[in-house]
C-alpha cells in the first residue's frame, strides 16, 4: 500500500487539511532506514483548531479515497499536541523523534532539562531545530476516521523533535543528549522509543490550493 499511501496523502490529504483555517504547514517524512514507518507533523495557527467545525467537518465526512486507506494506518500513534518549547526550525531532510514522558512529579524538571538542550542544539553542525510537544486529548467525540481505524490509535504522551541537514548529526545526538540512558537521568519514564526519518514531502496552504 506504500505508493497508494503516499499518492493519496500527497495529492488529496495534505490539500484537504491544508484547505482547514488554521494548518499552517504539513511535512511527511519516512524511516530513514528504509522501515515502514512514517512521521507526519502538522503545524496549527493554535491548539483549538483541532475542535474547530472546519477541522471536525473533514473527520467526519472522510472522502471515499480517505475511507479506503485509513484501515491500512496501522500501529498508528496520533499525539494532538501543545509546543512547550521550540527553538530553530521544523522542517529539514532528517527528522530525529523520541516519545518520552516524565517520571512520576518529575515534568517540571523535565521540561527544564530538556528546555536548557533545546535552546543550544540549532547552533550545532548538522542541525536546525529542536521541539518538545505534549498530547493533549482535545474535548471532541470519535470521529468517523477513528471509527474506520478501528479505535486503535495509540498516544505519546510527550515528543521530542529534532530536525536537521545531516543525518550523521542526528544519529549522534541519538546516542548522546537523547540516549535512553542520558534521558533517564533527566527523569524520564522508561520505555523511550526513538526513530530517525528522512523528508518526503512538506507543504503550505499557497502551495496546493
Amino acid at each position: 500500500m506504500r505508493e497508494d499511501f503516499e499518492h493519496w496523502h500527497t495529492h488529496e490529504h495534505f490539500p484537504e487539511r491544508l484547505g482547514i483555517p488554521g494548518f499552517r504547514r504539513a511535512s511527511r517524512w519516512t524511516s530513514a532506514s528504509g522501515a515502514e514507518g512514517v512521521f507526519v507533523m502538522y503545524e496549527l495557527e493554535d491548539y483549538e483548531v483541532l475542535s474547530s467545525p472546519a477541522y471536525l467537518a473533514r473527520l467526519n465526512a472522510p472522502t471515499p479515497w480517505s475511507t479506503r486507506m485509513m484501515p491500512h494506518h496501522r500501529n498508528m500513534v496520533r499525539s494532538q499536541s501543545q509546543v512547550l518549547e521550540t527553538h530553530g526550525g521544523a522542517v529539514a531532510r532528517h527528522a530525529l523523534t523520541v516519545r518520552l514522558a516524565p517520571a512520576a512529579g518529575n515534568e517540571a524538571g523535565l521540561r527544564a532539562a530538556l528546555k536548557s538542550l533545546i535552546e543550544t542544539l540549532p547552533a550545532r553542525s548538522g542541525l536546525i531545530g529542536a521541539h518538545l510537544l505534549r498530547h493533549q486529548t482535545p474535548p471532541i467525540a470519535q470521529t468517523t476516521e477513528q471509527k474506520i481505524r478501528g479505535a486503535a490509535d495509540q498516544v505519546a504522551d510527550w515528543v521530542f523533535v529534532a530536525c536537521g541537514y545531516e543525518l550523521e548529526a542526528l544519529k549522534d545526538l541519538a546516542a548522546s543528549d537523547l540516549s535512553e540512558r542520558h534521558l533517564s537521568s533527566m527523569g524520564t519514564a522508561p520505555d523511550q522509543v526513538s526513530d530517525i526519518y528522512s523528508l518526503s514531502y512538506s507543504a503550505v496552504p499557497s502551495d496546493v490550493l
